[in-house]
Parts: C-alpha cells; structure tokens; sequence
C-alpha cells in the first residue's frame, strides 16, 4: 500500500523534530525515566508521568491553537511535564503532579515579556505547589537511585545538551561557584553540616538542575557574559537559601532569581533605562498579562 504525501510530511517532521535540542532533551530524558522508574516503583511515578503529559500537552494545544490559528505539537509541554515529574517527590498523588505541570503551562503565559516567558515554567510551579499541596522533591529522575554508572551518563548527556544549547559557561560558572562556596563553608563549620550537597541525592540534583532546568534557553542569557553573571546569581541564592533559610527548594529558587535577573538585563538593554528609573519598566514586564 503506497504511502500517502501527508503520511511522509508527518514522518520527516517528526524525524526533524528529534534532531533539535528540543526533541533531543526529551529522548534524553525518557532515557532516564526508563532507567529511574523501576526502582521508584513504575506504577508509583507512570500515573502522574503519563496524566501530567497528556493535561499539560493539551493545555498547551489548545492554547496553541488560539494563538497561532493552527495545531501544533505542545512538545514544550510534555518536557515541561517530564521535568516536574521527575523533580517532585515520587509518592506525590498523580493529581497533584497534573496540577502542577498544567500551572507551569500557563504560567508561560501569564508571566511574559515581549521575547518569551520570563520565569522558567517547571521551577516556578513546583515552587508554588510546595506552598499549596506541601510537595516534596526527590530528584528521582536525575537517577539518584540508580547504579554509580548512571551518573556518568548524566553527565555526559547533560554536556551533550549544554553544548547543543550553548549554555556551557552558564552550567561551569553556576557548577564551579557552587561547589566552591560550599567546599570553603566546610572548612568555617563542621563538614558534615555541608556533606550532603556532595552526596546522592543533592549531588544529582544539583547536576540534572544545572543541565536540564538552568539552560532553559527562553530563560537564560544567549551571551557568555551574561551567562557568567546569571550562573553566580543563581549559584550565590541557591546557596543562601540552603545555608540561612533551609528551604527544599533552594536550587529552583536559584533559577528564579537568575530569570528576574535576567528579565530586568532584557527590559534595560531594550529601554536603555537604569536603576531606579527602569524599575516601572521591569515589573511591567514581569507582571501577568
């Protein structure tokens, strides 16, 4: 049976969407949802993994539809979703990943700016549903549970994606400062009060956060620069939180700072304003829309 145009055209549009970095992360990360599900339980993580993907992909759909006049593939939503699953805890009841992962869809378009959204989507509804359904994390799908070689993977697909990407400095800097801050806090205090930054499961997360969530390409910097800078701010509040106020969402709270950060570079070079007159211009730009 002849294969028709249209079946063709599907074909080679898929065939060219996993050549992206797009489509490249979310290979990446199924392969990690299949070496982190077993060990988590496979029917503890699938319902919320298959029914925060599915509401979070046609939210997006639809929203999709609305905006450009045409269907198109949410695929920013199903590795939206991916990422808020394998961040929260895995216990957590699959309703309450749903909920969370389809928050993170609109808050892509609630908090905008003229280029793109301002915060990154994942961290900040995870960081809202800590408040609302007290949510835990786990970072299991940064393959904290899963056998020493596995981490080497981690990081080879993590640079794999940095370099596609081209947020390299951004991972190094945020990495390189935020270790050390920790490293020279264990030599003022007792070690074993830092210890567990440099063991599983914060060390994983620490490095999925770096890889997946922070190179975030809408949200961070485009110049080495800039990603320089952002890698600090983001590694100097991650670290605070965790030292001084202990949150569980100190990473996360991390890349916020670095989208505001970042946000407020963007409105400045486009206005030409500076503090405080650019400050009107700043909250406009973040405020919901």
């Amino acid at each position: 049976m002849p294969v028709s145009n249209g079946t063709r055209k599907r074909a080679r549009k898929a065939k060219n969407f996993f050549k992206t970095p797009k489509g490249l992360v979310t290979i990446i990360l199924l392969a990690f949802i299949a070496m982190a599900a077993p060990g988590q339980g496979i029917a503890t993580v699938g319902a919320g993994l298959v029914s925060a993907a599915i509401a979070a992909g046609l939210v997006d759909l639809l929203i999709l539809r609305v905006r450009k006049k045409v269907w198109e593939f949410p695929s920013g939503a199903v590795l939206t979703a991916l990422i808020v699953s394998m961040v929260l805890r895995a216990q957590e009841p699959w309703y309450v990943v749903t909920i969370t992962s389809v928050a993170a869809i609109l808050s892509k378009y609630i908090f905008r700016s003229r280029a793109a959204n301002v915060f990154n989507p994942a961290a900040l509804a995870i960081v809202v549903s800590f408040y609302v359904f007290h949510t835990g994390q786990s970072w299991w799908g940064a393959l904290t549970d899963v056998t020493p070689v596995a981490k080497v993977l981690l990081i080879a697909a993590g640079v794999f994606i940095a370099d596609r990407v081209n947020k390299m400095p951004l991972v190094v800097t945020f990495l390189g400062a935020y270790f050390l801050l920790f490293t020279v806090t264990s030599f003022g205090k007792d070690p074993l009060s830092v210890a567990e930054i440099f063991r599983t499961p914060d060390l994983e997360a620490a490095l999925y956060f770096a890889f997946i969530i922070l190179t975030d390409p809408p949200t961070s910097p485009a110049k080495y620069p800039d990603q320089i800078v952002c890698g600090v701010i983001v590694a100097v509040v991650s670290y605070a939180l965790f030292e001084w106020v202990g949150v569980v969402y100190y990473l996360l709270a991390g890349v916020l700072a670095g989208n505001v950060w970042e946000a407020w570079r963007r409105v400045n070079r486009r206005t030409g304003y500076t503090f405080p007159k650019g400050i009107g211009a700043f909250l406009r730009e973040i405020s919901p829309v």
